[in-house]
């Protein structure tokens, strides 16, 4: 069983424990038995009472009439199914429902006993009720070891009873009404009330009914029954429960672990994590996201990898070419033909140099991204910012700058975004196509900016010769250069457009190029469309 699931099970069974532990705190029931018991032999008790100053008086009403006391107190304990006993004023005992006078002048005890059953009780049935009464007896030994728990005097009962063996009978000879609670050595409590019998005022006597507990353990052991049948059901509903939680949570939870653990440490992608697509809780959820994660860490790896085989790639050919100028200078002895040498190492160094730099800059591009905090940016007031450079640095025969999008206090551009990465990919774009725009006054570099429903759209046109056919995605990939032949080799390290593209899609935006065309399809440029969300 899993730590998971056994927490689970922990967990539920709180509740069946609590109602366990229930049993224990019967008291204020049991009380309130006893209470109501009392209060019952207390009204037996006046009724008999008066039944006996009525009747078991002598004519002068100044004492009992032993014989005639004996014969009401049993024909009315009998009806009331309690014992009673009736003391005259000095302390002697007149009468108890329990004893017999024979002929002869013997005195029997007597006690009623409990109708024959209509059916015998099976085995079973007694040996569990045996075995239930046992339990019982145990939770009450616990019970009454419990702190604040209320202790009652045992019963003692002498042969020649007397007054004075019973507090709540010298009580009422005052002519209160007592009462007196007792226990038994197995347990069993003897409820007791004592009344005076009284004549014109006058105190003749102290009846005295009791009644042992036994209809309240017959109730105390139903309610605790149907406790244990509550707590037995419960118990199973809970642990059956707790196992089916445990085996839809923790089970997949472990899979999943076990599996991570699988894909890290095995090769070539030869583990995955399961989707559990069937799921559509919690679980299903995280699933998702975890084989999602490990596709973006296999994709991310991919990249690296690629990444660092067209870094080496793209050293590898200026290195070369140093290696073999290198050697060859050293054999010429011709000082032009090593001064020319001497330039093509520089021209080398020089392309190592910004091919380093750019890389360096495209690796930290992503670390970058993913730690910055984006802002507002209003994306007019940078397009302005970007024009008024362009402008004040315009050389001659260079193609002009022009915007067209919504005035600053419009606030209509509005992005969330990182403001110096997105000044990158609108510098990158128009120096890419200011490189690519004839030399001449009339060429025209045209950025145009715009709101489409939830996105801002910004596109850059130029007059150059426009993208080769087949090659609108290539461009941006990294160092892919298409550059105009009159450019210098090695000017570029073609990742502008590809940081442009990483830049634009870690704002959640999309960058796309193709080329402008006239209506009868001439090519009259290349046209590069940023759509990125609006703030």
């Amino acid at each position: 069983m899993s730590p998971l699931t056994r927490r689970i099970l922990a967990v539920n069974l709180l509740a069946p424990a609590l109602l366990l532990i229930g049993t224990f705190y019967l008291g204020e029931y049991r009380r309130s038995l006893v209470t109501a018991e009392l209060s019952s032999l207390r009204t037996h008790g006046e009724i008999f009472a008066v039944a006996l100053g009525e009747s078991a008086v002598s004519p002068a009403g100044e004492n009992l009439m032993p014989e005639l006391a004996s014969q009401i107190v049993r024909r009315l304990a009998f009806t009331a199914d309690t014992r009673a006993r009736l003391f005259a004023v000095n302390g002697m005992l007149v009468a108890d429902s329990r004893a017999l006078l024979e002929p002869g002048g013997e005195i029997v005890e007597a006690e009623s006993l409990a109708p024959p059953a209509a059916k015998p009780a099976p085995e079973t049935v007694a040996d569990s009720k045996s075995l239930l009464n046992k339990l019982f007896a145990l939770l009450d030994v616990i019970y009454f070891w419990l702190p604040g728990v209320e202790e009652y005097p045992l019963y003692h009962e002498n042969i020649d009873q007397h007054a004075e063996d019973y507090r709540e009978v010298m009580g009422a000879m005052e002519g209160d009404i007592w009462v007196a609670r007792r226990s038994m050595p197995d347990g069993t409590l003897i409820l007791s009330v004592a009344l005076p019998v009284t004549r014109y005022k006058q105190t003749l006597g102290v009846l005295m009914l009791s009644k042992t507990s036994a209809d309240i353990n017959d109730a105390m052991f139903e309610v605790r029954k149907a406790t244990l049948q509550v707590f037995a059901a419960t118990l199973i509903f809970t642990v059956l429960v707790s196992l089916y939680l445990g085996g839809t949570i923790a089970r997949p939870i472990r899979n999943l672990s076990r599996a991570a653990e699988r894909v890290r440490k095995g090769r070539h992608r030869e583990h995955t994590i399961p989707k559990m697509t069937a799921r559509t809780d919690e679980i299903g959820e995280l699933a998702l996201a975890l084989n999602d994660m490990t596709e973006g860490l296999w994709a991310r790896m991919d990249a690296i990898e690629a990444f660092a085989a067209d870094v080496s790639h793209e050293i590898k050919n200026p290195l070369t070419s140093l290696k073999s100028a290198v050697e060859t200078a050293t054999r010429l002895k011709d000082p032009d033909a090593q001064r020319k040498l001497m330039a093509v190492i520089l021209d080398d160094v020089e392309r190592l140099d910004r091919l380093i730099t750019d890389i360096s800059n495209a690796s930290r591009l992503d670390a970058e991204l993913s730690r910055a905090e984006p802002k507002p940016v209003n994306l007019s007031a940078m397009l302005t910012t970007i024009a008024d450079i362009h402008t004040a640095s315009l050389s001659e025969n260079a193609p002009t700058l022009s915007i067209a999008a919504p005035a600053e206090s419009e606030g209509s551009l509005m992005v969330s975004g990182i403001a110096d990465r997105l000044v990158q990919v609108l510098r990158n774009l128009i120096s890419n196509a200011q490189s690519f725009s004839p030399q001449t006054p009339d060429a025209a570099i045209r950025i145009t900016a715009g709101r489409e429903g939830a996105w801002v759209v910004i596109t850059v046109e130029d007059d150059g010769p426009g993208i080769p056919e087949g090659k609108f995605e290539a461009i941006f990939n990294r160092f892919y250069t298409e550059r105009p032949q009159a450019e210098e080799f090695g000017r570029h390290s073609g990742l502008g457009l590809a940081i442009s593209k990483q830049i634009v899609e870690a704002h959640g935006g999309t960058i796309i190029a193709e080329n402008a065309k006239t209506e009868d399809g001439a090519v009259t440029g290349a046209r590069f469309t940023v759509r990125l969300p609006a703030a």
